[in-house]
């Protein structure tokens, strides 16, 4: 486990008062944190984290320690790679709600991490950061692309 930087964009104790994760319209986002999240500026401080080694540009996003204590032993396999600021499951699931999350999203990108490592190549890699300024940029991929990626 490791500290990731980010820049505050939640009220003070959010963490107190709602789930670990946060969808889109969530009450604890500040508004100036609502203009840093919808252009992940956010992100951008974890840049050090790259410099310094700790992260790469590309690999499984880091999850909560609560979420982590419910990996199966296939799912643990993501954790031998470093973490990475984007990945193909951060892609597709943006935002997402706490117990929702637990149960289905969680499976979902854990099948998108372990693809990865197990299809590791420097030329996915690259469509990966593609894909994600396409994504922040407001291109919107659906069940179907999801549904491609994974045949």
């Amino acid at each position: 486990s490791f500290r990731i930087c980010k820049f505050p964009t939640m009220v003070p104790d959010a963490e107190k008062t709602g789930p670990r994760v946060t969808v889109k319209n969530d009450a604890r986002i500040t508004r100036v944190g609502k203009f840093i999240r919808k252009y992940r500026l956010d992100e951008v401080c974890q840049l050090l984290d790259v410099w310094r080694g700790k992260m790469t540009f590309v690999g499984t996003r880091p999850e909560v320690e609560k979420y982590v204590a419910h990996y199966t032993p296939e799912m643990r396999a993501t954790l031998l790679l470093p973490a990475g600021i984007t990945s193909e499951a951060s892609i597709y699931y943006k935002d997402e709600a706490d117990r929702i999350y637990l149960e289905k999203i969680l499976p979902e990108k854990m099948k998108y991490n372990l693809r990865a490592v197990e299809r590791f190549s420097l030329f996915r890699e690259w469509g990966i950061m593609i894909k994600t300024v396409l994504a922040v940029c407001g291109k919107n991929y659906r069940d179907n692309d999801r549904q491609e990626e994974r045949q």
